[in-house]
């Protein structure tokens, strides 16, 4: 079993988006995949019910006991976990680093989330001195604005903490917020969009990371 977190200190990085989606766009790909909510706001569950389409299973666990409830999921079969990861919660957020497998933490291209990153970063640090580097982890850009220099600004930003930055992201597109208020993807309204292609190059460079020693 894969288990795949999504993780961020300060709200609105995008972080619910980009869950619902890869985990949408990894069912297609033929995975068997459940979508944990562990934010207590719930917007994932909040997808899930606004969708009257057989999607992606979303369940509820925010608490600060994920890693041990997640091991029930692979007891079940479930090949992949995807993980929307509370913010500003520091006990969910060390249970949630112990089950993952990778953690991505979204940057939206703006130095106040690149400040809020500092202690993020810490904790996975401090997991993957103990673990031997458990779990992977790497920053993925969200909400990149085209035709200006933001984004690569960011990724300048955050070669200082010496972790790996995503080639795929998100861009700002109405495809996502629209797709998301009727509990689909972009990948299910709009295929051969530009933001469908985002989340299939998100879950290529996901693969080839797990694939890395």
């Amino acid at each position: 079993m894969y288990t795949i977190a999504f993780l961020s200190q300060k709200g609105g990085a995008g972080k619910t988006t980009l869950a619902t989606c890869v985990a949408r766009q990894l069912q297609l790909e033929g995975e068997d995949v459940i979508l944990v909510d562990s934010d207590p706001q719930g917007s994932a569950r909040d997808w899930r019910a606004a969708s009257d389409k057989d999607t992606v299973v979303v369940v509820g666990v925010d608490r600060p006991t994920l890693d041990k409830d997640i091991k029930t999921l692979s007891n079940n079969g479930k090949r992949w976990v995807v993980v929307d990861g509370a913010p500003r919660s520091e006990q969910m957020t060390v249970s949630t680093i112990k089950a993952a497998d990778i953690v991505l933490i979204p940057v939206q291209p703006s130095p106040y989330d690149v400040w809020a990153a500092e202690d993020l970063v810490s904790i996975v640090r401090a997991r993957q001195e103990v673990t031997d580097g458990k779990p992977k982890a790497a920053f993925l850009i969200s909400r990149a604005i085209k035709r200006t220099e933001l984004g690569k600004e960011v990724v300048g930003a955050l070669e200082d903490f010496e972790l790996p930055v995503f080639v795929a992201k998100t861009t700002q597109l109405v495809t996502y917020p629209k797709s998301a208020s009727i509990g689909s993807t972009p990948m299910d309204t709009e295929p051969d969009g530009n933001a469908a292609k985002e989340i299939r190059a998100i879950v290529a460079e996901l693969r080839q990371m797990l694939q890395q020693k």
